[in-house]
């Protein structure tokens, strides 16, 4: 796997540097063996979720006993498409992964990967700007801007679909 720079309190200029923040924050949550992921955005459009690197160190860390991931968004609508490798991924691992809709308008939805002491956040989507989160109070504060979106949410982008 390509190095990529420590994004721990580490400032992000640029897509590219967002990019390579979240692969090396799962690289981070991989090694340390994190129990929880949270993946926050408002449409994860720009998220390198095809990437094959990204998958495969999501689904090294879902095989860990005991594992949760949150997926929360304002929308799902176009993931499938986009995404579709990524969506399999999804339906394989459902029993780890809970997709959440939130009706909290686009623009107070964080670009955020928590996971725990290697998270990210971008706080400037325009111009790719944002930092890695520097100590635990600061993912603290960020976590409970996680849970005001879930309590406004509602389950979202089901691992299959029935129809009749």
């Amino acid at each position: 796997m390509q190095q990529h720079p420590e994004p721990r309190s580490a400032s992000l200029d640029g897509r590219s540097d967002f990019t390579a923040a979240l692969r090396h924050t799962l690289a981070m949550a991989l090694q340390a063996r994190a129990r929880e992921l949270c993946f926050v955005d408002p449409d994860f459009g720009s998220w390198p979720l095809e990437d094959d690197g990204v998958r495969s160190a999501l689904a090294a860390w879902a095989r860990l006993p005991q594992r949760q991931m949150l997926i929360v968004a304002g929308n799902f609508d176009a993931l499938p498409t986009r995404f579709p490798r990524f969506t399999a991924w999804r339906r394989t691992w459902a029993h780890v992964v809970e997709c959440r809709q939130t009706d909290v308008e686009a623009s107070q939805i964080p670009s955020l990967l928590l996971a725990g002491e290697h998270s990210v956040v971008l706080l400037d989507r325009l111009h790719w700007r944002g930092h890695g989160l520097s100590d635990d109070a600061e993912v603290g504060a960020w976590r409970e801007v996680v849970d005001v979106l879930v309590q406004r949410s509602e389950p979202g982008f089901g691992a299959s679909t029935l129809g009749l």
